[in-house]
């Protein structure tokens, strides 16, 4: 994949999950290429993209994970999740519901 073809992949997937978590009523802030997420307990998930590594990024108080293009989807490198089910899970662990 190239760079171009990365942005384009990336910024629709900050995208999807902004205006989600906005239907949503969760709180949300985008700053370029990083939307930050908080909680109504005070929770913050970050997502950004990570232009060298062409991933997408998610910090959580459960941890880190980082996302990359595979197949059509985003999959974690960590547990092979796939990043709209990993979000999904990691607000519902903060008492948020998303759906995508």
């Amino acid at each position: 994949m190239d760079e171009r073809e990365f942005n384009l992949l990336a910024d629709e997937v900050l995208a999807k999950i902004e205006t989600a978590a906005d239907a949503s009523g969760i709180d949300c802030n985008r700053s370029g290429n990083v939307l930050e997420i908080e909680c109504e307990n005070g929770a913050k998930i970050i997502v950004n993209r990570h232009d060298i590594n062409r991933e997408i990024w998610i910090a959580a108080r459960s941890g880190g994970f980082h996302f990359s293009y595979q197949d059509g989807a985003w999959i974690s490198q960590r547990d092979q999740a796939e990043l709209y089910a990993k979000m999904k899970a990691l607000l519902s662990e903060q008492g948020e519901a998303i759906s995508f």
